[in-house]
């Protein structure tokens, strides 16, 4: 089942980035014409000690340092509303609970919006992020077995349309900060790089929706 689930993700990837441009190439970019020029440069002796430089420098420190500068802010964000209550909640719950009536219609759940909002800086923490909100903690940490993970996911009301909703979320929703940020860079235009998140996005909500719909119809 896992491998069909994973073939099925990648097929659908695949299947919708190609209707995707499809949509583009007719609306936004009709009638541009994209061309690749490639300039092969004299070759010359590579220097190991400047392709190491050059590595280290101008890629990964470069990343690293634009993730960072966004991490440490949303990890203060995160400590704060996990940490800060209003009344008897805390601000992550309230929050989770003022998303929860959308998060509905599109399959998932409150807390799976808030954690995926949460997740803009790296998508890897979405899931540690929904974890400490189900099990009302304060901080983040490493996931629990699988059994437990089952039965954390289950008593706060997972259905098979939650699992499916949330694969599909997860593969169709906005990408990290330090793309966006790359798209920016790269396009040298705010409205690109904000297109580049809100496009996805959309194409999620859409097949969330459909998906849900569909186990209504069913009975599911």
């Amino acid at each position: 089942m896992s491998a069909i689930a994973l073939t099925a993700v990648i097929l659908t990837s695949v299947l919708v980035s190609f209707l995707a441009t499809f949509i583009l190439s007719h609306t936004f970019l009709k009638g541009k014409t994209s061309s690749y020029i490639l300039e092969m440069p004299p070759f010359r002796k590579p220097k190991i000690g400047s392709v190491i430089v050059r590595s280290v420098f101008d890629r990964t420190l470069f990343v690293l340092g634009r993730a960072v500068c966004v991490a440490i802010p949303a990890g203060v964000i995160i400590w704060v509303m996990a940490n800060v209550t209003v009344g008897d909640k805390t601000v992550l719950s309230l929050a989770s609970e003022f998303l929860d009536p959308f998060a509905k219609i599109i399959g998932l759940d409150g807390v799976l919006l808030i954690a995926f909002i949460l997740g803009f800086p790296a998508n890897e923490i979405v899931l540690p992020v929904a974890i400490m909100a189900y099990s009302s903690g304060s901080v983040l940490g490493e996931l629990p077995a699988l059994s437990q993970l089952y039965d954390i996911l289950m008593s706060n009301g997972w259905t098979l349309n939650t699992a499916i909703c949330t694969i599909v979320f997860s593969l169709f929703h906005w990408p990290c900060s330090t793309t966006v940020l790359t798209v920016k860079k790269e396009t040298g235009s705010f409205l690109w790089a904000l297109f580049s998140a809100v496009y996805p996005t959309v194409i999620g909500i859409i097949l969330c929706m459909i998906i849900t719909f569909a186990f209504k119809i069913f009975g599911a």
